[in-house]
């Protein structure tokens, strides 16, 4: 190999001029990022979404659009023509699981019926099992410090262990997507025991999942060390998986699953994308940041009880003096819901009774002050009387943190529920989009005369 001409110290700053050429030759003006012809982040003028494509999986309802103007309505969730709401009132009044049923009607598009549901749930436990060698090979030697990313590497590696990966007929992506909603809880489980015990310097153990179970108590008893959990505590995180399960076609990661699916390639590829996308703190982390910003709150806020100084908080955080300088309250605001999202309205209702047994009742009704308390400053800071209510995340990391999942957990999670809607968008891309994804950029760079480069 050919010796470097320049030191690890010359290489930095050589790296570091690259850098400052790339940013001063690649900036784009305000005028091209403000351009009414280009869609940022695919939205229209009025933020509501650009449409690209139809789906019969899911549907996000925040406002209606009224002779050109949004008009705000409370939140709706629906998953193949069933409201959320009706969904989970059912599973809490039947005191049964839900996950097991809701990943049957995203994937097959029907409720299932008794015989239907029993063996789709035996379905699910047999195909829990890994590859063989792929928890030594895959997971135990290759650890990351980061659950989310072995989770998208795990999903490409099972490629290789599939003895069909490419054909894209119903029946093949059918078995491909069941095995991955049943693999995804176990595959995090152990990548987040065998990542405590690399990097955090904890015991490891790894609990194989138990036939009998549903996806929330594996997962609780897997990540435990004891393996010990309470059904209160297995329904709630059941809760969870049920309002992440599906959230439309447009949301970024389900986007990029149904963008890479456009192309033809395999599931895994397709799943992988959408992980590699809910990755992203402004998409699956939001959650983690709502945590971290509440503790500053309750550091920062001496009397939770007295919404004046919640407010005067929330006033210092829109005016970029405080928290991350963002000037962003996290957990509020939505791009489709205005008056509420369901899902927060559900899991808020739900947290109530476990945050009265943890003694963090408290906590609960700071948050909630804070979701009440932030549309009224907002528009005081901003002048901007928008509708503004919390989104799902306000409530999802205080519940985890109630149940003792740390902060690392908290994406994986939300992929661990969001694979079911993720299969049952790829499978009808594939079967039904019929054209590759190919959007348009505005190209802004003019002709140049090649010069050679002893004239450079």
């Amino acid at each position: 190999m050919a010796e470097s001409i320049l030191t690890s110290e010359r290489a930095t700053d050589f790296l570091h001029t690259l850098c400052t050429d790339y940013k001063i030759h690649n900036s784009l003006t305000m005028e091209a990022r403000t351009n009414s012809l280009i869609k940022r982040g695919l939205r229209n003028d009025d933020g509501t979404g650009v449409m690209v494509g139809c789906t019969k999986i899911g549907n996000v309802m925040g406002y209606h659009v009224i002779d050109g103007d949004r008009e705000p309505i409370e939140g709706r969730l629906v998953y193949r023509g069933y409201d959320l709401a009706d969904l989970v009132d059912a599973y809490i009044r039947e005191s049964r699981f839900g996950f097991t049923e809701v990943a049957y009607l995203l994937l097959f598009g029907h409720l299932p019926d008794t015989d239907q549901y029993v063996k789709f749930a035996s379905l699910l436990n047999d195909y829990t099992a890994l590859p063989d060698h792929f928890v030594e090979d895959m997971i135990i030697k290759h650890p990351s410090n980061d659950v989310m990313n072995k989770l998208g590497r795990s999903v490409l590696t099972l490629y290789s262990s599939d003895p069909n990966p490419d054909e894209v007929s119903v029946e093949n992506m059918m078995r491909q997507s069941i095995e991955l909603v049943a693999r995804f809880p176990i595959i995090v489980a152990y990548a987040y025991v065998v990542k405590r015990h690399y990097f955090d310097n904890d015991s490891l153990y790894l609990h194989r999942p138990d036939a009998s179970l549903s996806a929330a108590e594996n997962f609780l008893r897997m990540i435990r060390p004891d393996k010990q959990y309470t059904m209160e505590e297995a329904r709630l995180l059941d809760l969870c998986l049920v309002c992440h399960a599906e959230h439309g076609g447009g949301n970024n990661s389900t986007f990029s699953c149904r963008s890479v699916a456009s192309t033809g390639t395999d599931t895994y590829s397709a799943i992988a994308a959408a992980v590699g996308s809910l990755k992203g703190p402004k998409h699956g982390g939001a959650n983690a940041q709502v945590l971290r910003q509440f503790e500053e709150f309750k550091k920062n806020v001496r009397n939770w009880k007295d919404d004046d100084q919640i407010a005067a908080y929330i006033a210092r955080i829109l005016r970029k003096e405080v928290s991350d300088h963002s000037g962003l309250v996290y957990g509020m605001g939505h791009a489709i819901y205005t008056l509420s999202d369901p899902r927060a309205v559900i899991l808020k209702r739900s947290a109530r009774k476990l945050a009265e047994q943890r003694g963090m009742l408290d906590e609960l009704e700071l948050l909630e002050a804070i979701e009440r308390i932030t549309p009224l400053v907002f528009a005081e800071v901003t002048g901007n009387e928008k509708a503004m209510c919390a989104n799902v995340d306000m409530y999802s990391g205080l519940i985890y943190q109630m149940l003792d999942i740390p902060p690392e957990l908290f994406t994986p999670l939300f992929a661990i529920a969001r694979i079911t809607g993720w299969c049952a968008h790829r499978m009808e891309e594939a079967l039904t989009g019929g054209r590759i994804y190919r959007p348009a950029y505005k190209p802004l760079i003019r002709h140049k005369e090649y010069i050679p480069m002893s004239e450079r």
